[in-house]
């Protein structure tokens, strides 16, 4: 094409919108005006989050139809209901790759690679951060770049990129100066590697684990609340605990007439749960390899209790679909994390010297993923540190259904 198209902001969360679902919800695309107004007022994968109204959202796509890269065209089946579909990637004849980073850029302003890569996981599937790099120096070595990389300011690991379609909101370009995460570096040298480390470290402190943690629970209502609800959802049915660990939080559930199953990467670990909790059943097991239960076609419920925190950021979507498929129809995720933006080392851990990274993941992030893997009536929390724990880091809990 000749000229690249500038879009204003609307303009440009309406595309990025229209591009995004075209991909991740074919069987409800091209979409109406008003799941076009949702879609772009949605609160995760956006950056910033707007408030548009219906009058905005049309306003746009008439103006964008105006300029061809966006056709209104009428339902196919049903009622006669006006649906909107972008053009933008023909105009720009993107390919694949091309296409999934634009998308994200439109809808997140100014981003990493290595945050690139993880947030066009449902998008294109980049194998690494290099990939990622390679397809946004194609886009910018173009005859009309698309794309351009920014200088590293102070407090930046790496640099970012931006696309050429338009300004960059202030709130992007002001974002450009907060400290980036590559979540993926955990996984620098291979993801076997890292969970050897984490199950070598577990194994060393399993003993001592249990004993600092086996009444904790004693002193978080919180966490207390969220449980017995999980307990009362599954109503005697069966339900698991991956990252089950020292098997307090198992122990817990089934102590209140759950039917509860715990799993955990480190022998040592579940050796430790069946000393402690005979009665119970413990499994040395690998949370992205969850079977159904034995008895029963599917989960009440799956928990994943800080069992997600050695975790690159690019792996999330798969292990989380992995806890999903398992559960029965209407059946519970509940995860637990530790919310933040910074990857933690830690070389001793109660006395034991270990090698641990643990990451703090983007709530918002999480979410997206959540959803992203099928789950609906999504309920999400945000706990503040408990200083006479010693804790440092914010809590996140998440709870999510599959589709009855």
């Amino acid at each position: 094409m000749s000229g690249l198209p500038v879009l204003d902001v609307e303009e440009q969360r309406v595309l990025g919108s229209l591009l995004e679902k075209q991909t991740t919800v074919p069987a409800s695309y091209p979409l109406t005006a008003n799941a076009l107004r949702t879609a772009c007022n949605q609160t995760s994968n956006r950056d910033p989050v707007v408030d548009y109204d219906q009058g905005t959202v049309e306003r746009t796509a008439r103006a964008l139809r105006d300029r061809e890269l966006l056709r209104i065209v009428w339902a196919d089946v049903g009622r006669r209901t006006l649906k909107y579909h972008q053009i933008l990637d023909e105009k720009l004849e993107l390919e694949e790759d091309e296409r999934a980073l634009i998308t994200v850029l439109l809808l997140r302003g100014a981003q990493a690679p290595g945050e690139l890569r993880t947030r066009t996981e449902r998008l294109y599937k980049f194998e690494d951060r290099s990939d990622v790099e390679a397809c946004l120096r194609r886009m910018a070595a173009r005859p009309e770049p698309l794309v351009r990389e920014l200088e590293r300011r102070v407090g930046q690991h790496d640099r970012r990129w931006v696309h050429l379609l338009g300004p960059v909101p202030e709130a992007e370009a002001a974002a450009a100066v907060v400290e980036s995460v590559d979540r993926d570096t955990v996984i620098a040298d291979g993801a076997d590697e890292r969970d050897a480390r984490v199950r070598s470290a577990y194994d060393a402190v399993a003993a001592t684990y249990a004993d600092e943690l086996l009444d904790e629970l004693d002193a978080l209502p919180f966490e207390r609340w969220l449980l017995d609800r999980v307990i009362a959802h599954a109503n005697g049915r069966p339900v698991v605990e991956v990252g089950s660990g020292p098997g307090h939080v198992t122990a817990y559930l089934a102590d209140r007439d759950a039917d509860a199953t715990g799993v955990d990467l480190s022998p040592e670990m579940v050796a430790e749960a069946r000393r402690r909790f005979p009665h119970l059943r413990f499994e040395v097991g690998d949370l992205r390899r969850l079977g159904r239960p034995p008895a029963s076609s599917g989960w009440a419920a799956v928990l994943g209790w800080y069992s997600l925190i050695h975790l690159a950021a690019s792996e999330l979507p798969e292990a989380i679909s992995a806890l999903t498929r398992p559960l029965d129809p209407g059946g519970w995720l509940v995860l637990a994390l530790h919310a933040g933006d910074e990857i933690s080392h830690v070389d001793e851990l109660l006395g034991h010297e270990v090698n641990l990274d643990y990451v703090l993941h983007d709530p918002a992030y999480i979410v997206s993923v959540v959803e992203g893997a099928g789950l609906i009536d999504t309920e999400w929390y945000l706990r503040g540190p408990i200083a006479t724990r010693a804790e440092t880091t914010r809590r996140l809990y998440v709870i999510a259904r599959t589709p009855s």
